[in-house]
């Protein structure tokens, strides 16, 4: 019995018990959305719970590593995620239209993916170094950390993963201290370089902010997953359809049901009372990470932990909306609910570090 105790206390002691009891209700959520969604698909619904298995791993790991060590992990893993990014530019794999995927060798990798943590990573550690003299154009220098990567997953095209990362590094400026003023001379400068904006932008990203407008003007084509998710989550009613028994999900009208679009087939199945809980579960994770993110120590956990929530949050909103029909539809997953590895990595990866800032020693200024 001290031995398991021992083996027990060694394997949680930088793990926070309310955080993961939080992720784990959401990723059990998400494996009885997906065999629905799936068609009973045993087969994806065992693969999404390798993801899982794995992502929890690497949450553990990341946990277990001192505050010090992934302050210093900041300006490495933001210039390998920039390299990769060089790299996809030139060497890139092409699939749909789109250079996203580099191929090194063992396997593919999207570095995009890798620049959701390492950004707001590098932007924290840029803040704290210069904490005590911060001036204008420190803020300017961290803004510059983020265009440029930015900039790259752009050109690939990726708007969705695009904005989620500006998004990000948004987050870390704000929490830093950039002036209310600044922030509205940005977005009174964003709102009037919307023509630009819409010239630089491609087909198919007009067309799904005209689409946005008036999905009707496209049913079977670019209108056609908004159309559909908003018959599924409307006729979900109060208490649902029922688990396996929506009709827009088992039908197969409702597109991307098991990864962009599984917020559909929840609503469908489970009703507004089951959204109402669903956004509880979210709300008991979010409101743990902005408890970590209030007892950080140091201008560094501050701001990465700030980020990583603000983010998570964002990723929620997003999809919600998307699926809701009240924001584009942008490709952007259901955090820890729809199917998919890396996004499953990356998020996990995020609460691994919010772990270690809550659980390990506090950081001390060097």
């Amino acid at each position: 019995m001290i031995e398991l105790r021992k083996i027990w206390y060694y394997f949680s002691r930088y793990i926070d018990g309310f955080l993961l009891v939080g992720i784990l209700t959401l990723m059990i959520i998400g494996l009885i959305v997906l065999y629905s969604a799936s068609g009973a698909n045993v087969s994806k619904v065992s693969h999404q719970m390798i993801n899982m298995a794995v992502a929890l791993v690497i949450m553990w790991m990341v946990a277990n590593i001192p505050l010090q060590q992934i302050k210093r992990l900041a300006v490495p893993m933001y210039v390998l995620g920039f390299a990769l990014l060089v790299g996809v530019a030139f060497f890139g794999e092409i699939n749909n239209g789109a250079r996203r995927w580099l191929n090194i060798g063992i396997t593919r990798i999207q570095p995009s993916e890798l620049m959701k943590i390492a950004i707001p990573l590098m932007m924290a550690w840029y803040f704290d170094k210069h904490e005590i003299t911060l001036r204008l154009r420190d803020y300017l220098g961290a803004t510059m950390l983020l265009m440029f990567p930015v900039f790259l997953i752009l050109k690939q095209p990726d708007l969705g993963t695009a904005l989620l990362i500006a998004a990000s590094g948004f987050y870390v400026l704000f929490l830093a201290g950039l002036s209310w003023r600044i922030i509205v001379g940005l977005s009174i400068t964003a709102i009037g370089s919307f023509p630009v904006l819409w010239a630089m932008m491609h087909d198919y990203q007009r067309q799904r902010i005209m689409t946005l407008l008036d999905p009707s003007q496209d049913p079977l084509g670019a209108g056609y997953h908004t159309i559909q998710s908003s018959i599924a989550i409307g006729s979900g009613g109060i208490i649902g359809k029922g688990w396996q028994n929506g009709t827009q999900t088992q039908l197969d009208f409702l597109p991307e049901q098991s990864t962009d679009f599984i917020f559909a087939v929840f609503s469908e199945e489970f009703g507004l009372i089951g959204n109402t809980l669903l956004l509880l579960a979210y709300l008991v994770v979010i409101g743990r990470c902005f408890v970590i993110t209030a007892n950080a120590s140091t201008q560094f956990t501050r701001l990465i932990a700030g980020s990583i929530t603000l983010t998570f949050f964002t990723y929620i909103f997003v999809n919600m909306g998307m699926v809701s029909g009240i924001l584009p539809v942008v490709g952007v997953p259901l955090p820890l609910i729809s199917y998919g590895g890396t996004s499953m990595v990356t998020m996990l990866l995020g609460f691994g570090i919010l772990m270690s800032i809550q659980t390990h020693p506090k950081l001390i200024k060097t």
